[in-house]
């Protein structure tokens, strides 16, 4: 079993920068993808960015050039640095990791970007 507790979200001006962190725990080994979702209000759940085991990065068009995903190297942290933020940002998002090929998910973490 994998526990994920996100934190970091909250309200963030158009152009601001936000910091989620997704603490992990449980059985860590074989994890094979770590990632970050968002669903914002009547929207799909998609994907904003993931990192393999390996460190390979992907990233939503909507968000390349303004969000970064990093891990530490224990994978018991992963963060996601949001910049240049726009309202179209605001969602809940979601920590996801893949561990033998099974999903664990957070309980998600609001950020809401407004003037």
């Amino acid at each position: 079993q994998v526990q994920l507790v996100e934190s970091g979200g909250g309200l963030g001006q158009p152009g601001g920068s936000l910091r989620l962190s997704c603490a992990v725990s449980g059985s860590i080994f074989n994890i094979n993808r770590m990632g970050w979702y968002r669903q914002a209000p009547g929207k799909q759940r998609e994907l904003v960015a993931s990192i393999t085991s390996g460190g390979s990065t992907g990233y939503a068009d909507s968000v390349k050039g303004r969000f970064t995903i990093s891990r530490d190297n224990a994978k018991t942290t992963l963060y996601l640095q949001m910049n240049n933020l726009k309202p179209e940002d605001t969602a809940v998002y979601y920590c996801n990791v893949v561990r033998n090929w099974r999903d664990y998910w957070g309980q998600g973490t609001q950020v809401t970007v407004s003037s």
